[in-house]
């Protein structure tokens, strides 16, 4: 379900009236797409955070305009805690869209009771979607996966309507063989042997032995 965002129309520009709005607890955002002007905006700052924490990118606005949006770009301050900016893409309800959507394993695969690691190679993937049914996640089951095993994005179980778009043997997850395990102490001597120093001279007692 998507989070509805009140917002207000901003008659101001400039780095200065966005430090003002942000100092106000509201975030400036712009609103575009479908061929129709674009629209400065301000949003509740808090209520933005809790949206883009929940995962959807598909938003409500309502206030001063409504429109259903996507969220497309979001600026964050340099430590990565405040949302600078945010701007979102006017979307239909019937529209296919295109949208990153995030994996979650499932189960326990039976290849870690033997020793083996899960390796997830991508954690999320883009899929085309009705812009209503965007899911949370998608959920992979590793419950059969072994050592040396993996799964590949066409063994997916998807939701209706929802397609896949890469090519069908991409790698999602894989179970590896663990690691070779290392001898200490035979780690200990190689390290303890002096490496011969190419071109060093004998000393007087390595002469005298040449010689006699």
């Amino acid at each position: 379900m998507a989070d509805t965002l009140e917002v207000k129309k901003r008659e101001t520009r400039g780095k200065r009236n966005a430090r003002r709005d942000r100092a106000a607890g509201t975030t400036p955002a712009v609103l575009y797409g479908h061929g129709a002007e674009n629209v400065s905006l301000s949003v509740d700052s808090a209520a933005l955070a809790a949206s883009v924490q929940h995962g959807s990118p598909l938003v409500e606005l309502a206030g001063d305009l409504k429109e259903s949006a996507l969220i497309r770009d979001i600026q964050w301050d340099p430590m990565g805690n405040q949302i600078l900016h945010i701007d979102f893409t006017r979307v239909k309800a019937d529209e296919r869209i295109q949208v990153a959507v995030g994996f979650e394993l499932r189960g326990i695969a039976p290849g870690t009771k033997e020793g083996g690691v899960i390796n997830q190679v991508i954690h999320d993937i883009l899929v085309e979607c009705p812009a209503v049914s965007i899911p949370e996640k998608i959920e992979v089951n590793i419950n059969h996966l072994g050592i040396g095993e993996s799964i590949v994005a066409e063994q997916i179980e998807l939701p209706d309507q929802i397609a896949l778009l890469c090519t069908p043997d991409t790698v999602v997850v894989q179970c590896n063989e663990p690691a070779p395990e290392v001898d200490e102490e035979e780690m200990a001597a190689d390290t303890s042997v002096e490496p011969e120093v190419i071109g060093r001279k004998p000393t007087e007692e390595e002469g005298g032995a040449e010689e006699s």
